[in-house]
């Protein structure tokens, strides 16, 4: 099966959101910080923090089951080098998702399974010029803590040859 490509685990990533913002039928989720840490062995490594705001743009199927994902946001590593971290996907609303995005949903962590995104890297920083010709999926979940910023978590794997 060396014809398919296999996943290599690469970085975890863990997003601040804030309260999203309507506009029309755009939901803009501002995020308010977060890290990007490497997985152990994952070369290069990265330590980096979300500096700056970024935003992801989610819209809406017909039906409300499904929201697309359209995010930007910039990462400072503790080298000071800075990379563009853009990102897309899907979501599929089950009533966990409709739950965070309703304002009612309990503490603790979705399940995994219901939101995946492709991810894409831009830097001058010759360290990390590598991570633009990579292919990046990632799975992710939401994690509620009563009284602190919603958090959404990625666990992403560089796809690789098979």
């Amino acid at each position: 099966m060396a014809e398919f490509p296999t996943l290599k685990p690469a970085f975890t990533i863990q997003v601040q959101i804030d309260t999203p913002l309507t506009v029309g039928s755009l939901n803009v989720v501002p995020m308010s910080g977060g890290t990007l840490k490497s997985e152990p062995g994952f070369s290069p490594a990265l330590d980096s923090s979300f500096v700056g705001t970024g935003n992801d743009y989610i819209r809406a199927s017909a039906d409300g089951k499904h929201l697309r994902l359209d995010a930007h946001g910039v990462i400072k590593t503790k080298e000071d080098a800075l990379l563009y971290l853009h990102y897309t996907g899907n979501i599929n609303v089950t009533e966990a998702e409709a739950a965070v995005f309703g304002g009612k949903a309990p503490d603790g962590p979705t399940p995994w399974g219901n939101l995946f995104t492709n991810i894409k890297f831009e830097t001058g920083d010759e360290r990390y010029k590598d991570l633009e010709k990579r292919v990046f999926v990632a799975q992710g979940r939401f994690i509620i803590q009563k009284d602190k910023p919603g958090v959404v978590e990625y666990k992403v794997s560089q796809v690789v040859q098979g």
